[in-house]
């Protein structure tokens, strides 16, 4: 067993929700209660939760049970709790980078934290969770749940929460397929409430979407490769990366491009990049290693 990352819970930009931003077709259920079963068909609806409550991700199967469930509900609903089957949910086991069962991540804002693998001791555990608690504060995530109404057998009973109007339309429109849409509505939202953090987080996802669309991986790749100093071929194969958590060789290739372009190249360049930070979040190291690379180039 591995005890919790040393230091605290670090944003984990390896993962790539950038997939998961879709929404389920076969439901528009929010998760009900404190504690729940989620699944790679339902995920969109724990992304939208965690804007509001941080949603502890329990990774359970294989002969062993979900475990976190008593603990998490001691806290009175200001944390949430997705268990998720790992064997029944590869999507999920890839986005959130499973090894091992348990594996236990989190949602803040819609943004992945790493936690640990194994369940430690209970005084341990409930450490990591106040720092859960502490760093969604910090992103504004101060809300809390309902424990769930159940039926006549006990079984918990869904209840429908609707989304805010504008992520609401962008998720309609990237389900139909219309990127262009999804992002005049997160701008939209982000232009209401510019700390809506799901929105921003969102927007940077989907303009990603809407650039691969109908691409060719090979085409991209051969194109940068025969030029190496076209701004356009490296973006294009720079978002090929991104969209496969290889964020290294995203922001090393185009941080080596940075010097050799003229003014319109490096603002092209620089804002590709704050939008690969934002998918990726603050927090991590490649982050701000690839931030303070950045900031040296343009000063």
């Amino acid at each position: 067993m591995s005890n919790a990352v040393p230091g605290g819970p670090n944003l984990r930009g390896a993962v790539d929700l950038s997939s998961l931003v879709r929404p389920a077709a076969s439901s528009g259920q929010a998760p009900a209660g404190i504690a729940f079963a989620a699944s790679d068909a339902n995920f969109t609806q724990v992304l939208e939760l965690s804007a509001r409550v941080p949603v502890l991700v329990e990774f359970h199967g294989q002969g062993i049970a979900p475990a976190l469930r008593p603990i998490v509900e001691s806290y009175g609903g200001r944390i949430a709790l997705a268990e998720v089957d790992g064997p029944t949910n590869p999507q999920l086991v890839q986005a959130f980078q499973v090894t091992q069962v348990p594996t236990v991540a989190a949602v803040i804002a819609g943004r992945p934290l790493q936690l640990f693998a194994g369940i430690p001791p209970e005084e341990e555990l409930r450490g990591v969770l106040d720092q859960v608690l502490q760093l969604a504060a910090q992103q504004g995530v101060t809300g809390s749940v309902q424990p769930a109404e159940t039926d006549e057998n006990g079984e918990p009973v869904p209840v429908e929460e609707p989304l805010p109007p504008h992520h609401q339309e962008a998720y309609d429109a990237i389900a139909a397929g219309d990127f262009a849409t999804a992002i005049k509505e997160y701008e939209a939202a982000i232009k209401e409430n510019p700390r809506d953090q799901l929105a921003v987080a969102g927007l940077a996802q989907v303009s990603l979407l809407a650039r691969l669309a109908g691409v060719s991986a090979d085409a991209v790749r051969t194109a940068a490769a025969e030029n190496p100093t076209d701004v356009d071929a490296q973006l294009a194969v720079a978002d090929l990366d991104v969209s496969g958590g290889h964020l290294e060789d995203a922001f090393d290739r185009l941080l080596d491009l940075f010097p050799t372009l003229d003014a319109d190249g490096k603002q092209r360049v620089r804002t590709r990049l704050l939008d690969y930070f934002e998918i990726a979040g603050p927090e991590d190291p490649r982050v701000a290693a690839a931030r303070r690379r950045l900031t040296v180039l343009l000063y």
